[in-house]
């Protein structure tokens, strides 16, 4: 297990202030970035969808973050949910008000990975990806980033120095098996980034996608195949080693610095060099 809360050489270096939003903070990208941005200075609030089996590792990393010395406030609701999105939004911007920190959500991390992996055609054609399917993991895994960033910022609680990211993956360029739901998702969320930038850019807000290398994450393992997926990533990186979450993390803590104010628009690959190689 990723141990996040230690420090770390270097950790001290980047130092932030304010809050970060973390959409899908329990696992993967969102639990380190999580630590990481907490580590950096940042409290967190956190939204994530988790059963009484999983709950415990939200309430794990609820609890490093305030080991910290910063604040936790988590969600277990359905991000894509248009309704629990407006009420966790209403509830940050209480304990905001309240604190008398309104505005100060400094960073948005959309890290959903929730979709279909089905096949377009299938015989028989009733095992292909549905219309439902599709609209669910498009809605899930791109339009959500959308709606969210247009929460808080309709509410004021991200301003000017605000950065916006999404994960995305090479596999929103590439065909791999059963994942043409998801890697459509990808494509989609990485034009509402572009589109948000340029919309945000008067109001000094960035938005960037962040393509990672292919991550051992549980939703990786969900993937059929993910084996072979696994091991073309480990020969082919030219650093001789997958990505790890922490290699993310540590890189949207730099990308949130004040001094990025002018990088925005773009997909950002943090793969150590792997997706350069055929």
């Amino acid at each position: 297990m990723l141990e996040c809360s230690r420090p770390r050489e270097g950790d001290e270096l980047i130092r932030l202030s304010g809050w970060a939003l973390t959409l899908g903070a329990s696992s993967g990208f969102g639990e380190a970035a999580s630590l990481a941005l907490a580590r950096a200075g940042l409290n967190i609030f956190g939204v994530h969808l988790d059963r009484k089996a999983t709950l415990g590792n939200a309430e794990r990393i609820v609890g490093e973050i305030k080991s910290l010395g910063r604040d936790a406030v988590f969600f277990n609701v359905n991000a894509a949910d248009p309704d629990k999105r407006v009420e966790t939004a209403a509830h940050m911007q209480r304990v905001l008000d309240e604190r008398g920190e309104g505005g100060s959500l400094r960073v948005l991390l959309h890290s959903l990975a929730f979709g279909t992996l089905k096949p377009f055609v299938a015989d028989p054609m009733k095992d292909a990806v549905n219309q439902a399917q599709m609209d669910m993991t498009l809605d899930v895994m791109a339009h959500s980033l959308v709606y969210w960033t247009q929460e808080v910022v309709a509410r004021g609680l991200m301003t000017r120095g605000g950065r916006v990211y999404a994960m995305t993956s090479s596999g929103g360029t590439r065909v791999l098996p059963f994942y043409g739901p998801v890697s459509a998702a990808k494509a989609a969320l990485e034009s509402h980034v572009r589109q948000l930038a340029s919309e945000l850019a008067p109001r000094g807000i960035t938005a960037n996608a962040i393509r990672a290398g292919v991550t051992d994450t549980p939703a990786l393992q969900k993937i059929p195949g993910h084996e072979s997926i696994v091991a073309a990533a480990k020969s082919r990186n030219p650093s001789g080693r997958m990505t790890t979450t922490e290699d993310v993390a540590r890189a949207l803590v730099v990308l949130s610095h004040p001094d990025t104010y002018w990088i925005t628009g773009n997909v950002i690959g943090v793969d150590g060099g792997e997706d350069i190689v055929g």
